[in-house]
């Protein structure tokens, strides 16, 4: 029983030993933190103190110098301690409702700076365009305690986390946010909850083009901005300073147009719903002389080279022949460039008339130089004829014939016969003289002949002569019609 009581009594005493082990430990960790605290706050308070004094002495200075240096209030948004998330609240809020949900729609005004027009494509039927798209709004949500009304700027890190207008571009092609060196979008918030969030993006789009007076032409094309989900119920889409909401950098241009003016409209689009939609037009004016020199110049001289052949001699068949065909060669090549350029419309444009205009005077000089040809040879076929019905007798009588009718050719002056048979222009005509011998046999035996000079006058030139008025006349007429139409 003793030994009990001993037992019992050690392990009371081992007990007491570790209560009080521990009460030590926690005194003594304690006694740490209250020194930790008491040193920490003595810094502070000497980082306070120091800090005052500073602003003292120098407060203090500038009153005596007489320098305008006063002392700034705190602003909680030039703070580094405060994050902006917590200071902006977004986790409090959803973000993926539109602000004020459920009432009346939220206007989104909106701006444009066009940077530039890259390229406009006939064949594509498209422009590309670089500009600076702005969107301002109000969302009370990120409003934020502020004493200077400052705002605060962020960048596309922010905008992944707030709500922003679901803006697309429509009829577009291709488009792209710019992201050197880094994205291309900057979101500015203001203490009373507006909101300005800009990004800078290029896009193709499509630009239906009438070409019917290609290369006179002038084109309007449309870029329309528009929300993807949001109706006009719930999104108001306007411009925010009117037809001045549109910018454009003075220095664009472009090789082949003259831009003539940039203007702004605002429309309803249907499709199951009505939504706002704005427009950005613009006007542009196809520069021509590039197409007079490189198109509607030789088109003009290949038309006046074919009405070289006019003066040149008929006979000359190895001059002739080629020019037409060289000609008519190179305005099919005219026309082929022309076109390989061009998109493959249904319709007649005004560079295909005037080239196939054109083609067919070139044609038409080389037909007129066939008929030519032809009826010269028809003419010399009759000569021959003409010369083996009167072979040359020289007064030799045929007895079986009452009245014959002989010809010798010689080269008998055509100022000593007459002017029978001259045409009267006067012109150079090709003569053939004829010594016709009229040989009378009488019944009776008896022979009696006269003989007489006769000029035989053959114009082979009438249409080459005719051609070299009708064709430069009839061109020019054209032409004078051509422009006063398309100019």
């Amino acid at each position: 029983m003793c030994d009990d009581m001993l037992e019992s009594q050690s392990v009371w005493n081992l007990k007491i030993v570790e209560v009080f082990v521990a009460m030590r430990l926690e005194t003594q960790l304690v006694f740490v933190c209250v020194s930790v605290w008491s040193a920490t706050g003595h810094r502070l308070e000497t980082y306070k103190q120091r800090r005052f004094r500073r602003e003292t002495s120098v407060n203090g200075q500038s009153q005596k110098s007489g320098s305008p240096i006063f002392r700034r209030s705190p602003d909680m948004t030039k703070s580094p301690v405060t994050k902006s998330e917590q200071l902006l609240r977004i986790d409090d809020h959803d973000f993926t409702m539109r602000p004020a949900f459920g009432g009346p729609p939220i206007p989104v005004g909106v701006d444009v700076q066009v940077e530039s027009l890259d390229t406009i494509s006939e064949v594509d039927m498209d422009f590309t365009m670089t500009l600076y798209l702005r969107h301002y709004w109000k969302d009370e949500r990120l409003s934020f305690p502020s004493t200077n009304n400052q705002s605060m700027t962020f960048d596309s890190r922010l905008v992944k986390k707030i709500w922003v207008p679901d803006m697309f571009f429509v009829h577009s092609k291709r488009s792209f946010i710019h992201d050197t060196t880094t994205d291309n979008v900057m979101l500015r918030v203001y203490p009373d909850g507006n909101v300005l969030y800009s990004l800078r993006v290029t896009v193709t789009a499509m630009c239906n083009m009438d070409l019917s007076r290609f290369p006179l032409d002038t084109q309007t094309c449309s870029l329309e901005i528009e929300s993807y989900a949001y109706t006009d119920d719930d999104l108001m889409l306007y411009w925010k300073k009117g037809n001045e909401s549109l910018n454009t950098d003075e220095r664009i241009s472009l090789s082949q147009f003259r831009i003539q003016k940039f203007h702004t409209t605002t429309k309803l689009a249907f499709y199951s719903s009505w939504y706002n939609r704005l427009y950005i037009h613009f006007t542009l004016r196809r520069h021509i002389f590039f197409f007079l020199l490189q198109t509607y110049f030789p088109a003009t001289l290949m038309v006046m080279l074919s009405w070289v052949s006019f003066w040149i001699d008929r006979r000359a068949v190895p001059a002739r022949v080629p020019l037409g065909i060289t000609t008519v060669l190179t305005m099919s090549t005219i026309i082929t460039g022309v076109n390989a350029s061009m998109p493959r419309v249904s319709y007649i444009k005004a560079v295909d008339i005037y080239l196939w205009v054109s083609f067919v005077f070139v044609f038409l000089s080389v037909i007129e130089y066939a008929a030519v040809n032809y009826l010269t040879t028809v003419q010399e076929r009759r000569e021959r004829k003409l010369r083996n019905q009167l072979p040359c007798t020289c007064g030799i009588a045929n007895p079986e014939e009452d009245m014959m009718m002989t010809a010798c050719y010689s080269d008998v002056d055509p100022n000593t016969t007459g002017s029978y048979g001259m045409p009267e222009n006067g012109g150079r005509q090709e003569r053939i003289m004829a010594q016709l011998t009229l040989v009378e046999v009488q019944r009776t035996g008896g022979v009696k002949s006269t003989r007489g000079y006769v000029n035989i006058w053959i114009d082979t030139h009438a249409i080459d002569k005719y051609s070299r008025v009708i064709f430069p006349g009839a061109y020019t007429l054209f032409n004078v019609i051509y422009w006063s139409i398309y100019c």
